[in-house]
């Protein structure tokens, strides 16, 4: 059973699944995040949903340059945690299946494509404290610190 990080469902409320890839980016003692700006600011692991037909690992490539502009290599998965949730941008509650993978930044391509996002490097340490989730936060405490 995959764990639940975060707030539990409320029982009252019907969540749709959204399962995502994300991924942990080390480089010279650094993380390579992503800050999106809107619907509220914050600090997150570079990825997101996985598109109907597409495969997990096109998905993790795809959502990491839109977010960061840079090109992502040698992924591995970690594990995957639940969290359940409102995203503003679809007007959705969401149980959201969060997929983690360790991969290696390999160079940058350009500016993020996606709207409201930019590229950041921050120290694990500091990551572990202001991710914007439990998850996240769990899972660079286990596999970055």
């Amino acid at each position: 059973m995959t764990p639940r990080l975060g707030q539990p469902p409320d029982p009252d409320r019907r969540y749709v699944l959204r399962p995502g890839v994300y991924a942990i980016l080390p480089r010279h003692d650094a993380l390579l995040l992503t800050h999106q700006a809107i619907p509220w600011p914050e600090v997150q692991l570079p990825g997101g949903g996985i598109d109907p037909g597409e495969q997990p690992l096109a998905a993790l490539h795809r959502e990491v340059y839109e977010e960061t502009g840079w090109r992502i290599g040698r992924p591995r998965r970690l594990g995957a945690f639940r969290r359940f949730t409102y995203m503003p941008e679809y007007d959705l509650w969401a149980e959201k299946l969060c997929i983690i993978y360790s991969a290696l930044p390999v160079r940058p391509l350009g500016v993020p494509s996606e709207p409201g996002h930019h590229a950041l490097w921050m120290s694990a340490r500091q990551a572990a404290e202001e991710l914007g989730n439990p998850g996240d936060r769990a899972f660079v405490r286990r596999h970055a610190l």
